[in-house]
């Protein structure tokens, strides 16, 4: 990555997010935080000069969108970061290690991801 991006408001600028990025990671190992989407959106609005409740907005939409695909049964994929599936879980019994009394317990849908090759490479996920 040049410090370029391909955002029309951003092209041609350098990245202060590239610089933060890699102090971001040197941190990461000794200082594991959550990050808020609060915290995401001011950045996300210093970065494209747009207001933090236009930004929030967008970010919401997104999100939102994310849900209601899976909840249709789509899979979202977004190349280089990830994909997002849905996967049924099949029935099984259990046992309840308190009372060692067997369980059964119900299919069910969960959400997988399954981690792109830049997030692979930037995070160190093998």
């Amino acid at each position: 990555m040049t410090g370029e991006h391909n955002h029309p408001q951003l092209r041609g600028q350098e990245s202060s997010s590239d610089a933060s990025s890699a102090q971001a990671s040197d941190r990461r190992a000794d200082d594991n935080r959550t990050v808020t989407k609060k915290e995401l959106v001011g950045r996300i609005a210093d970065r494209t000069g747009q207001t933090k409740v236009v930004t929030k907005d967008i970010i919401q939409m997104f999100l939102d969108e994310i849900i209601s695909e899976l909840g249709r049964g789509n899979r979202l994929e977004f190349r280089e970061f990830g994909v997002f599936e849905i996967k049924e879980r099949a029935a099984r019994k259990a046992q309840n290690p308190r009372t060692l009394e067997k369980v059964d317990v119900p299919a069910k849908k969960v959400v997988k991801f399954k981690v792109g090759r830049l997030m692979k490479e930037r995070v160190g996920v093998t």
